[in-house]
């Protein structure tokens, strides 16, 4: 047997199974359901079919189907019943639309809980510090030398929480600055020279003369400390 004749073959086997399903199963099916034969039924029972039928045959079977059709309430109401489903069916979409929506907003405030939840409180101290240095920097710009005096004493406090945060202990600055390693803390000269800047405007005074271009001085050696840790911004 070569390839075509393989091909007709199984060709004639689905035509005839759909010829099957068309002529015989589907309409046999239908009489069945809408007319079960039941004793004392208003309509004559339609025999189910059960051999194929031609087209006159087919003709006739859907006349009397559909006449037997009417006799049952799902037909004769079939419009109100499209009407009800259709609003059924509309409400539970709405209510799905609803729950799926309210479903997303409890996510989004849940997700933003938890993200809120995950700050740490060193990002939260950054943030503060950011802000107290965001200040500092705002009394160096003004035309006052007791702000600039107040500025540096501040940085210098901030200086000394970057060295706790660094895990360096000692009872002054000056201790905990000699003990840092110097491959670890690569502006540590800075520090020592914005730190003994500090002591010179606090133990001086007013006798010590301070311009505006020296307080940027010494708070931009701050700065450098401050960012090469990332205390500031």
């Amino acid at each position: 047997m070569n390839g075509s004749d393989t091909f007709v073959g199984s060709f004639g086997v689905v035509a005839q199974f759909f010829g099957q399903a068309l002529f015989q199963w589907l309409p046999g099916a239908v009489v069945t359901t809408f007319n079960p034969g039941e004793p004392g039924s208003v309509i004559p029972p339609i025999a189910p079919v059960t051999n194929p039928v031609g087209f006159g045959d087919m003709i006739d079977f859907l006349n009397q189907t559909s006449v037997a059709s009417t006799q049952y309430p799902l037909y004769q109401h079939w419009v109100n019943f499209v009407l009800l489903s259709t609003f059924v069916s509309l409400c539970l979409i709405a209510f799905i639309i609803y729950c799926a929506t309210r479903i997303g907003q409890v996510r989004r405030y849940e997700e933003s809980k938890f993200a809120a939840s995950a700050h740490t409180i060193t990002s939260l101290d950054v943030s503060r510090t950011q802000m107290r240095w965001n200040r500092i920097t705002e009394q160096t710009a003004s035309d006052n030398e007791q702000n600039w005096r107040l500025a540096i004493l501040e940085s210098d406090i901030m200086l000394n929480e970057l060295l706790d945060v660094l895990g360096y202990r000692g009872e002054t600055m000056g201790d905990k600055m000699r003990g840092v390693e110097r491959a670890d803390f690569n502006t540590i000269d800075l520090a020592w020279e914005a730190h003994r800047a500090r002591n010179k405007v606090a133990h001086e005074g007013t006798s010590l003369l301070l311009n505006s271009r020296e307080a940027r001085r010494i708070l931009n050696l701050y700065e450098q400390v401050f960012r090469e840790f990332r205390f500031v911004e």
